[in-house]
């Protein structure tokens, strides 16, 4: 083991992350020790460069249906007992000035570092011991939990496994939690990226000439579909609706993207009547970026005026637009996906307190698990409802 002394503390929090911290300041404010060891020289990394610096702290409309999981219903318990609107009271407490963007996004009107201030003080308040730079060599139990690190051992009835998962690994993100719950015998759900970017090739390369267009779009994949803007990249598609639909997305499946959502089938015809000297890529130009809606004209290739074009060919054009089929290769990665699918399986842990259900004082929370949000808020909401979770249970 490694040198030092041995330190005895009521819980030991691996991770000072969202949730960690969440979870270390509700069960130090109820009169636990806790003891919160990070390996990274500071806590809330990833809070910090979250939303562009300014945290989207959580999302006003969060609830079980924006989560993913093998159990849907996991999720719903620790939602419904620690709700956005607690958070929130929480912000403004410490005085934190936000504000609400698209979709019930809400962010700091400064800075991320003040929720990471907010939580060390929550921290504080319950006189919580948060160590980084602890590099976790060994892990044991032996009816209680002992945590070695290079600095010295940690013994406590419970432990917090709230060490994220692999997303984000220039952070300093690993599979440690996988790792952890297979050597207590605990399930993992396979992990996989994402909100992350998808990669295209074949025929869709074409559209990697467009990098940096974007365009509002709605976007499908599988049972999913989301209505934000999609933007081209070098490597293939990305954007708010692109984040959004990888997370749904399985190798070989299509993307399917509405190009002007809201435009019924027949829209080419209703023009044609309209406006028959009219061109399909005069049209594109009025409604999408000048560059996506010549690319978008070249595919089609309608060379003439609407008045001369078969309605039979309108038609199918308009249906094209409505359902632009792409083929993703892949996805970007880990490297640049925020959060990963999958993790400790939720049927080996309670809803109502974390727990792993055969290794009594064992508990995961955060991104460990198999839960996983939308864009826009809803990791954080479960971080904090999680950690509210565990942290009332130890």
């Amino acid at each position: 083991m490694a040198g030092g002394v041995t330190q005895d503390y009521d819980a030991i929090v691996l991770g000072a992350g969202a949730a960690g911290l969440m979870c270390a300041a509700r069960a130090g404010q109820r009169g636990k020790r806790v003891v919160v060891l990070e390996k990274a020289e500071a806590p809330g990394k990833k809070i910090l460069i979250s939303g562009g610096g300014r945290c989207n702290f959580t999302n006003i409309g969060a609830g079980p249906a924006n989560y993913l999981s093998a159990n849907p219903h996991f999720a719903k318990s620790a939602l419904a007992r620690y709700t956005p609107r607690d958070f929130l009271d929480l912000v403004e407490e410490y005085g934190i000035a936000w504000h609400e963007k698209t979709l019930g996004q809400l962010f700091c009107d400064g800075s991320a570092k003040q929720i990471v201030a907010m939580l060390l003080e929550e921290c504080a308040k319950g006189a919580v011991a948060v160590r980084c730079r602890e590099e976790v060599a060994l892990v044991a139990h032996d009816g209680g939990f002992v945590v070695a690190t290079q600095t010295g051992t940690f013994r406590a009835p419970a432990l917090v496994v709230a060490t994220g998962g692999p997303s984000i690994p220039k952070m300093g993100a690993t599979g440690f939690a996988y790792d952890l719950a297979r050597q207590f015998g605990l399930k993992v759900v396979e992990p996989r990226p994402a909100l992350v970017p998808l990669t295209l090739g074949g025929d869709d390369v074409l559209f990697r000439e467009i990098s940096g267009v974007a365009a509002p779009v709605e976007a499908e994949a599988g049972a999913a579909r989301f209505a934000e803007a999609a933007l081209f990249t070098h490597r293939g598609l990305s954007g708010p609706a692109i984040l959004q639909v990888s997370s749904y997305w399985k190798h070989g499946e299509p993307v399917v993207i509405d190009f002007l959502p809201g435009r019924g089938k027949e829209w080419l015809l209703e023009t044609k009547r309209m406006h028959p000297r009219a061109t399909l890529r005069s049209l594109l130009r009025e409604a999408l970026p000048q560059r996506l809606a010549d690319i978008l004209a070249e595919r089609l290739s309608l060379p003439n005026d609407l008045g001369n074009t078969p309605d039979k060919a309108l038609r199918a054009a308009g249906e094209r637009l409505a359902r632009w089929t792409f083929h993703p290769n892949g996805t970007e990665g880990f490297a640049k996906a925020e959060v990963t699918v999958g993790g400790i399986s939720t049927a080996e842990l309670s809803s109502t307190t974390m727990e792993a259900k055969r290794v009594p004082g064992l508990h995961a929370i955060g991104e460990a698990v198999d839960v996983t949000g939308w864009l826009g808020g809803y990791n954080f909401q479960w971080a904090w409802a999680s950690g509210v979770a565990a942290g009332a249970a130890l």
